[in-house]
Formats: structure tokens, C-alpha cells, sequence
């Protein structure tokens, strides 16, 4: 059993960790609840503040720019994701959520970091409010989770 597997909920220890988060602007009030439940979620997981890193970009489609700059720094142990698509009249919806998903995917791998994906694909702005605290809660703690079990790997 890897180190990082014990005792995961509740005992995530993100003391020592540098975390990158890249955050879209678009549909900002609920991108911004995502990041302040995702910093908050950090840093109650011992996860510095001078250890995070958060910037924003424009929406989804330019979050994985940023996550590869950050990713080609190497000063990260993960990455994070946030982001909200929230489906209109047109396939813009399917091509960004689509597009922006696989570049975070393709990222991770590629890069060999952990990046949690918080970019939330909703069909309407109250699906989107009722996900946005806990997926950016959930993003910080697989964030975590991730750079422990990786770090445990290597």
C-alpha cells in the first residue's frame, strides 16, 4: 500500500506542496466560488498560501495554455482546473466542454503531473450553483491525493 493511501478522507496533508490552479473567467460568479472553495479546501489541508499559485485566463479554451506553462515550470506538484460551460443554443457548448477536456487530460499525461479538473459542464446556471462549492472542494482534495500517490510512486 502506498503512503498516500492511508487514511485519505479527512487526512490529506498538503504541508510542503506547491499547487498551480488556472481559473477561467467566463461565467465568473461561479468560477470564482469555484476557486474560493478550492483555495479554502487547500489551505485547511495544510497547503500554504504562498504555495498556490492562481491566475485566470479568459474561459475554458485558454485554461490549458496555462496549465501547460505552469506544468513546464516544474516548480508544481499539481495542477488544478477551474472552469464553468454552461450549455446554450449552439455547439459551442459540445466543442469547448469537448476541447478543454481533453487538452487537461492530454496535460496530465503528458507532462506526468496531476491536474484536477474542476471545469464544470452544466446544462444551466443552477445546475452550475449547485456544483460549484463542492467540485472546487473536491478538485483541491484530488489535487492533494494525487501529488501524495505520486510522489509515493516515484
Amino acid at each position: 500500500m502506498f503512503e498516500a493511501d492511508k487514511g485519505q478522507i479527512g487526512q490529506l496533508n498538503g504541508q510542503a506542496l506547491s499547487i498551480g490552479i488556472v481559473q477561467a473567467r467566463f461565467n465568473a460568479s461561479i468560477t470564482n466560488a469555484l476557486a474560493a472553495a478550492c483555495i479554502a479546501e487547500l489551505q485547511l489541508h495544510g497547503v500554504e498560501a504562498a504555495n498556490i499559485h492562481h491566475i485566470t485566463v479568459p474561459g475554458a479554451l485558454e485554461v490549458p495554455v496555462a496549465l501547460q506553462a505552469m506544468a513546464e515550470t516544474e516548480k508544481y506538484d499539481a495542477l488544478i482546473a477551474l472552469g464553468c460551460i454552461i450549455r446554450g443554443e449552439t455547439y459551442h457548448f459540445e466543442l469547448v466542454a469537448n476541447e478543454s477536456g481533453a487538452a487537461v487530460t492530454r496535460l496530465a499525461l503528458d507532462y506526468q503531473i496531476p491536474i484536477a479538473n474542476a471545469i464544470l459542464t452544466t446544462e444551466n446556471v443552477a445546475q452550475a450553483q449547485a456544483r460549484q462549492d463542492d467540485k472546487g472542494r473536491d478538485a483541491a482534495r484530488v489535487a492533494i491525493e494525487m501529488a501524495k500517490l505520486l510522489d509515493a510512486i516515484a
